[in-house]
């Protein structure tokens, strides 16, 4: 998995700021100035003593005695040296990006990804699996046993993994601890599964929509760096939108925001079939797009990528097919675009796939219905962005826990 390592500039950099007693005490100075240097090594790459003392205007000897605390506590190593045109040879410090470890997990109804990423971002161990179960607990049970294995191929020890974050189909409910309304995933909802989770995986584990996840996957990763408004469109076995504002997700009060799969349609045409009652998703996931295909007299396609395979080799069915998705797919987008007002619109999941056949009718469909037109662009991350989203998304808690548990050890 080629990407990235490091965050785009306007994603919450540094994870937060170190706890802090309540009043001041050289403590409290001294961990903000450990945290301070901690984040400036790992968001810059390696640099001396004196550099670090120049960025930060802190003294030379304060900056030693942390970098020494630091480095006592397994948060620094030296880099190396570099010898300035003038003055001493002088010693390169860089975060030690093997301090901890997080997981991340992408449950679709069809695969299941794993990767283990160190505290720099970088995937050390990855596996994808096919999702056989057909219960909760059966996808809970091989979720643990697929991520403890990803761990034992990363070489590392239990309790090594720092906190691990889920991409799910559906809502979280963190009250209940459940999630709701996935429903490709049968029993998914149970009570107490999320908590059989953690305990097999032996750390913190936080739930996230997957097009939550995706878009700050390819905000973090791909084409969505940069934007102030972007939205991810999720088009596989299902359809969902994450919303990324300012760096920040937009989920609702209810955590609910994008989840637009769920809206009862009125008739939209009359071209194919009365679509009256029926769910959005029901007429723009995957499924929808072969059972138009077969109404259309194609044979033998027993999937959506079938379906586009046969498009580009110029059926007819199948391009008549794929010119209705981008017709369902751009009402998709105009109820985003009126809503959210994005400035861009990622198009990625499974269908994401066959973007260059989607995109310009895709493109054509949303002139003639809707004033409000976002740009339009592939996913740059690809089935990777449930993952890396994942993946940015324990990291943030995990730099900020990793900090705080090993310099009150050291």
């Amino acid at each position: 998995m080629d990407h990235p390592q490091e965050p785009s500039a306007g994603r919450r950099p540094g994870g937060g700021v170190p706890p802090e007693p309540a009043r001041w005490s050289r403590q409290r100075l001294r961990s903000n100035n450990e945290w301070l240097l901690l984040e400036l090594l790992r968001t810059g790459g390696p640099s001396s003593r004196a550099q670090l003392a120049r960025d930060t205007g802190l003294s030379k000897p304060t900056v030693s005695a942390a970098l020494g605390s630091l480095a006592g506590a397994g948060l620094v190593r030296e880099a190396g040296t570099i010898a300035p045109e003038r003055g001493r040879t002088a010693v390169l410090y860089q975060a030690d990006a093997a301090a901890g470890h997080v997981l991340g997990v992408d449950v679709g109804k069809a695969r299941l990804r794993v990767a283990v990423a160190d505290l720099a971002g970088r995937v050390v161990a990855r596996r994808d699996v096919p999702n056989r179960g057909r219960t909760g607990t059966a996808v809970a049970d091989a979720l643990v046993a697929t991520a403890r294995a990803a761990v034992a191929d990363a070489g590392l020890a239990d309790g090594a993994v720092v906190r691990a974050v889920i991409g799910s189909p559906g809502v979280w409910d963190e009250r209940s601890r459940v999630v709701r309304h996935a429903a490709h995933l049968p029993g998914w909802a149970r009570p107490g599964l999320f908590d059989g989770i953690e305990a097999g995986l032996g750390a913190p584990v936080e739930v996230g929509n997957d097009a939550n996840l995706a878009a700050l996957g390819e905000y973090t990763y791909g084409a969505g760096a940069g934007s102030s408004v972007f939205a991810y469109l999720l088009v596989g076995t299902g359809l969902g939108v994450g919303l990324v504002r300012g760096g920040e997700l937009w989920t609702g009060s209810r955590g609910a925001a994008g989840e637009i799969g769920m809206l009862q349609l009125p008739r939209l045409s009359n071209d194919v079939t009365d679509r009256q009652g029926l769910a959005l998703e029901q007429v723009v996931a995957a499924d929808a797009v072969v059972r138009d295909a077969e109404r259309r007299g194609l044979t033998g396609a027993s999937t959506a990528a079938q379906v586009f395979a046969a498009a580009r080799a110029g059926d007819a069915a199948a391009l008549a097919a794929v010119a209705h998705e981008a017709e369902q797919l751009a009402f998709a987008v105009a109820v985003v675009a009126a809503v959210a007002d994005p400035e861009l619109v990622v198009l990625g999941g499974g269908l994401g796939r066959s973007a260059d056949l989607l995109l310009p009718p895709l493109e054509d469909a949303l002139r003639r219905t809707c004033v409000l037109r976002p740009r339009l662009v592939a996913s740059a991350l690809g089935e990777d962005a449930v993952l890396l989203g994942a993946v940015a998304t324990a990291l943030e808690a995990a730099r900020l826990e990793v900090f705080v548990r090993r310099t009150a050890e050291a």
